[in-house]
């Protein structure tokens, strides 16, 4: 994941963020929040560990297997 991808991330969660300056209520901010930083760190880590394949039962060859 380059730089651009990731600030591309939060910015789209920026909107977002700043709305929660609106809630009055801490226990209600607090929440939101968590909720807005699981949903943007699950995308982060699905980019940084790359695409799943199509085929979930496809094995990928072992480098260990000819050693």
């Amino acid at each position: 994941m380059t730089r651009e991808e990731y600030l591309v991330l939060c910015s789209k969660r920026y909107d977002e963020l700043t709305a929660l300056k609106k809630i009055d209520n801490f226990y209600d901010y607090e929440s939101e929040f968590a909720v807005i930083m699981k949903d943007l760190s699950k995308e982060v880590l699905e980019k940084q560990l790359s695409e799943l394949p199509a085929d979930r039962r496809k094995k990928k060859p072992s480098p260990n297997l000819g050693k």
